[in-house]
């Protein structure tokens, strides 16, 4: 379906607290920046798609505002909101709107005020009745169920999730947008102050301002541009309704559909992959895509992510420009930007020599939604 489809333009704003901005602010500088990217201009955007972000109702981002900003009155337009499987999710219902001949070139946009806006993510998890009775409170209250049934059955660790916090501020302390650059040990991951036990302090992802926009065209508008087009070679997606009731969900099962899913259109396996952008709202996360990524067999994926294997350099380079954890939190946004970034082989110190195949991953929600896409040079 997706051979004829790429990503032609990626921009981001500063990342971090950024007083004075706002959600739409943040947006159209992010569009501003991708079509200069892609050398193209606002006359040439047909599409344009929209995750509101986490800001108060009054202050997210509408996509009729953004195109009255813009300037831009576009044939298909429209918002989702699945979290950090958002990203994933757009890129995807752009493809599918280009291959339907509903539009020639569609930007997908996120702008997001969370840290000066005061979203701190604790609301109670859950759907319906909350789960706050219980104490479940926040996203991190979800995932750290995962960690503690991984840990009892499998015998992870915590320093084996801080191999995971190690490898990404590694890879953040080479970029220089990255909004946390200080590198740091298992040691220091392992006197970090608790949050929700297993997780430490350096387990979670950060909180931040920014925008970011990803443009996707037809292939053979791509090639004229001003970048070397990234082809969307497969897209999966996978949901579940299953929750905290059923043992089922604490695996996640749906994850590795979405990723086998996107395999199965690409003609690939995890074997071909040669850097991977795998979202990690907890360090956790990481872990549980690699197995259903299938780099490692179930409960294998501790001892997977010792010795420097995620690092820069080793087996399967993870999150090269530091991931939610130590970039900044642009719910899985910035993780395609690095993915079209790596595979046009623009990361200078964080470059993965020889990058043809990247799997990007999303999830969000309850972690209900996921799905993956795998890139590979438009050539």
């Amino acid at each position: 379906m997706t051979t004829d489809v790429a990503i032609v333009g990626v921009g981001a704003t500063p990342q971090g607290k950024l007083p004075g901005s706002t959600s739409l602010s943040l947006a159209v500088d992010a569009v501003k920046a991708a079509l200069d990217d892609a050398g193209l201009s606002k006359s040439d955007l047909d599409g344009l798609l929209t995750f509101p972000g986490t800001t108060a109702p009054e202050g997210a981002l509408n996509f009729l505002r953004l195109g009255e900003e813009l300037g831009v009155n576009p044939l298909v337009t429209g918002s989702m909101t699945m979290g950090g499987a958002t990203a994933g999710g757009l890129v995807q219902m752009a493809a599918a709107q280009i291959k339907a001949g509903l539009a020639t070139t569609v930007a997908c946009v996120f702008g997001d005020a969370a840290r000066t806006g005061g979203s701190r993510f604790d609301r109670a998890s859950g759907w319906g009745d909350s789960w706050g009775i219980w104490g479940m409170f926040a996203a991190a209250a979800n995932s750290a169920l995962t960690a503690s049934r991984h840990m009892a059955v499998y015998g992870t660790t915590s320093e084996q999730l801080g191999e995971v916090a190690v490898a990404c501020r590694y890879h953040a302390s080479l970029n220089p947008n990255a909004v946390m650059r200080e590198p740091i040990t298992v040691a220091g991951h392992q006197a970090s102050r608790w949050i929700v036990e297993p997780f430490h302090l350096l387990d979670c992802c950060l909180i931040s301002d920014g925008g970011v926009c990803v443009i996707v065209t037809a292939a053979d508008k791509a090639k004229d541009l001003r970048r070397p087009p990234v082809r969307i070679a497969g897209m999966g997606q996978a949901h579940t309704n299953q929750t905290i009731g059923n043992p089922d969900w604490l695996t996640l099962p749906h994850q590795r559909t979405a990723v086998h899913n996107a395999y199965a259109m690409a003609g690939i396996g995890p074997e071909d992959v040669d850097v991977a952008q795998l979202y990690d709202n907890f360090t956790m996360s990481v872990l549980l895509w690699l197995e259903h990524g299938g780099f490692c067999k179930p409960g294998e994926s501790g001892s997977f992510v010792e010795g420097g294997r995620i690092q820069l350099g080793g087996e399967l380079p993870v999150n090269t420009a530091g991931g939610n954890l130590s970039e900044s939190y642009m719910e899985g946004w910035l993780h395609i930007v690095e993915g079209v970034r790596q595979i046009r082989g623009e990361c200078g110190p964080r470059q993965v020599e020889n990058a043809e195949v990247c799997l990007v991953t999303g999830r969000g929600m309850a972690l209900n939604n996921a799905n993956a896409l795998v890139l590979t040079p438009g050539r």
